[in-house]
């Protein structure tokens, strides 16, 4: 990715309570807002729409960085007061929503003594490291299966809060950041006045068409940002037009998405998050290029992951080649001690044929087997399963098997811990093998230190309270080796998490990597 001058610095502190004028005049870096707790570290955007200005600031009281939306305009002006209002009071209601695809609103307050004329209210929410929505598209669109993946967290979020009744106000790219785990999320929240689920939807369409074009398909576009240009009748042109390697799906339903049934000159059709988030589903791909490992820092660099392989490295090549010819050379005195051991076994044998008898271990435990050497077991497919029947993330479940520890499946954030009389009593996956298999361990890498997990055995039934628990643990943060006491082959088992550790003021927990080894059938 070209370099480019950082776009968030810190403000040395300073305390200019007493600046007069304008809040566009005196919100700059530095400045302290809601009683002195709040100073301003950097501007992020703003949404012209409705007067708001998009903020990185500091908590002096909790010591932690957040993201502000600050309303700004005229007190005077009844109409702008009361929009402030109205937008003050939807983002306390979705105090109470949370889910991985937007930022938790933390707080909300009104003009306090010592802010500027101009503020008319703030709504703090926790802030989200990564990336601007637009840095990722500086270079160019990106590639339809990765938008699709990057998309999903967002769509789901929209489907779930409209659900809740509540709407989120994500139809603005710099309301909008990029994680660095590689997933969108709305880091600004506080929708206009007058929002409705129509226009979360028609959000996630110009957000589809973003990322797939390179261009801002709604009005009210940031400063440089190219526009989606439009056809003869006043629509949109479709992504698959101006990008042919766009699947036709993705395309439709970005342009449908964009459709408003109030207005005309559109096609429409696409009118709740559910519809975007199948189309998603069904293109994304889960191979992330370069996504950052777990446990690494956050990214300062704008940098999500980079868009070509590295250069060969010659030092790292020269070592392979001595590695490589180490343990060739270690492979012939293997062998050569196993056919040396070979010839005494036998002649040892033959020596003493007449006179004795060799007890093998075996003999040593009579009517003992001796079990075959444990291998590792491919794991081809998962479910998401939950006791209540609804599946936690369903679209990350690819993330436990892909190979790569710096992708993960999480469990819902849940409000009170798993158990009897709770919303479920488990939560997890189905595991499916690339062939049955008696397994003997699973090694589950994971950072939630804590949980407790069950490996149950799937035999067919359609109730798996009843699976056969053949293996349990608490986890550590890190890699857990979970012994199992399998009997027979099975070509499934199921995961599930049976305790969840404390998150936040609730209950998370998330798997990066799972690997299973036993022996065939």
């Amino acid at each position: 990715m070209t370099s480019k001058p950082p776009t968030e610095q810190i403000a040395a502190d300073r305390d200019d309570s007493g600046d007069e004028g304008s809040a566009e005049q005196v919100l700059t870096p530095g400045r302290v807002l809601d009683h002195g707790r709040y100073r301003l570290l950097s501007r992020i955007g703003a949404d012209e729409r409705c007067n708001a200005q998009l903020w990185r600031a500091k908590d002096g009281v909790l010591g932690r960085d957040v993201a502000l939306t600050i309303l700004v305009g005229d007190r005077a002006d009844a109409e702008a007061a009361s929009a402030a209002r109205r937008t003050l009071e939807r983002a306390m209601h979705a105090s109470t929503f949370n889910h991985v695809g937007v930022a938790r609103v933390l707080d909300v307050v009104t003009q306090s003594s010592g802010d500027p004329d101009g503020v008319l209210g703030i709504v703090i929410a926790e802030w989200t490291h990564g990336t601007d929505l637009l840095d990722l598209v500086a270079e160019g669109p990106l590639p339809p299966g990765t938008a699709a993946r990057l998309l999903q967290p967002l769509a789901a979020a929209v489907e779930a809060a409209h659900h809740a009744g509540l709407v989120l106000g994500a139809d603005h790219p710099q309301r909008i950041r990029v994680t660095p785990d590689g997933e969108i999320r709305m880091a600004f929240p506080g929708p206009m006045a007058h929002a409705t689920s129509s226009d979360d939807v028609r959000g996630l369409g110009a957000a589809l068409y973003l990322l797939l074009t390179g261009r801002w398909a709604l009005g009210d576009a940031p400063k440089g940002l190219p526009t989606a240009p439009t056809g003869p009748d006043g629509t949109v042109v479709a992504p698959r037009t101006l990008r042919p390697t766009v699947p036709l799906e993705l395309s439709t339903v970005a342009v449908r998405a964009l459709g408003n049934p109030d207005s005309t000159g559109t096609t429409g059709g696409v009118r709740t998050g559910a519809a975007v988030l199948r189309v998603l589903e069904q293109h994304a791909t889960h191979d992330a290029p370069g996504s950052p490992g777990q446990g690494a820092p956050a990214n300062d660099t704008n940098e999500v992951w980079r868009r070509e392989d590295p250069k060969p490295d010659e030092t790292k090549r020269k070592k392979l080649a001595i590695s490589v010819g180490v343990l060739a050379v270690a492979t012939l005195l293997v062998v050569a001690w196993i056919a040396t051991s070979l010839i005494g076994v036998f002649t040892d044998s033959g020596r003493n044929s007449g006179t004795g008898q060799v007890i093998g271990e075996a003999g040593n435990h009579p009517g003992g087997e001796e079990k075959p050497p444990a291998v590792p077991v491919q794991i081809t497919g998962a479910q998401a399963y939950n006791t209540n029947g609804q599946p936690d993330t369903p679209n990350r479940i690819p993330y436990l098997f892909d190979g790569d520890p710096g992708t993960y499946w999480s469990t819902a954030e849940y409000r009170q811990q798993l158990g009897p009389g709770g919303i479920s009593d488990g939560t997890g996956a189905v595991l499916r093998l690339a062939h049955p298999a008696v397994l003997r361990e699973l090694v589950i890498d994971s950072p939630s230190a804590g949980a407790q997990v069950e490996v149950r055995q799937v035999g067919g039934s359609a109730d798996l309270t009843d699976a056969k628990v053949i293996g349990q643990a608490q986890l550590n943060a890190g890699q857990t080796t979970i012994a199992l006491s399998s009997d027979s082959a099975a070509q499934e088992v199921l995961v599930l998490f049976t305790q969840l550790p404390s998150s936040g003021g609730g209950f998370q927990a998330r798997i990066n990597e799972i690997t299973a080894s036993g022996s065939a059938a």
